[in-house]
């Protein structure tokens, strides 16, 4: 898991999360380890169709850069917005998505978990990405995104916060394999 990723990790207060999905803490932050990645993985395969660079990088300019500064207050979290976030990211595909994480972790309702998760850590995403994006440039980030370059600094800004994979998400992106990518362009 790269730096940027465990950096964004730090900043979700563990506890108010497992108590938002009704969880013990070990079981949130292994959902969120597990949800985070194809989140990102989601957002950068989009990415790498120009239509869905321009969406994404028009979705980071209009979202709130702030909702983790001091640390993330869930009461500020847009869960209806969360919802609509996952919907574009991973389109047609978002049950089978679900499905797979919820899968992954071996402790029962993990798809439970993971559906009530994802409209969580979406918003909390697009802010530490608008975040990031605003000070690479977003602007010139947008550009190059809709320039038909199919994605451009925002597809390496995404790339970089997956660790730099080309993949998506590495062995995540393997298992989740074509269903990445299935969002709104």
């Amino acid at each position: 898991m790269s730096t940027d990723i465990n950096d964004l990790l730090s900043q979700i207060p563990m506890n108010q999360l497992a108590q938002q999905l009704g969880v013990d803490e070990q079981t949130a932050e292994q959902a969120t380890r597990e949800a985070l990645p194809a989140l990102l993985g989601g957002m950068q395969a989009n990415a790498k169709d120009p239509a869905g660079a321009a969406s994404l990088s028009e979705a980071l300019v209009q979202h709130d850069d702030n909702l983790l500064d001091g640390g993330v207050d869930f009461d500020q979290v847009d869960t209806v917005d969360g919802d609509k976030i996952v919907g574009n990211v991973f389109g047609d595909n978002r049950e089978q998505v679900v499905n797979q994480l919820g899968g992954l972790g071996g402790s029962g309702g993990g798809s439970n978990i993971i559906s009530k998760l994802l409209p969580i850590l979406a918003p909390i995403v697009m802010s530490y990405l608008a975040k990031k994006f605003s000070k690479s440039g977003g602007a010139g980030a947008t550009a190059s995104a809709t320039g038909g370059g199919a994605g451009g600094g925002l597809e390496d800004l995404l790339g970089g916060l997956l660790g730099g994979q080309g993949g998506q998400a590495g062995g995540l992106g393997d298992l989740l394999g074509g269903l990445l990518g299935g969002g709104r362009r």
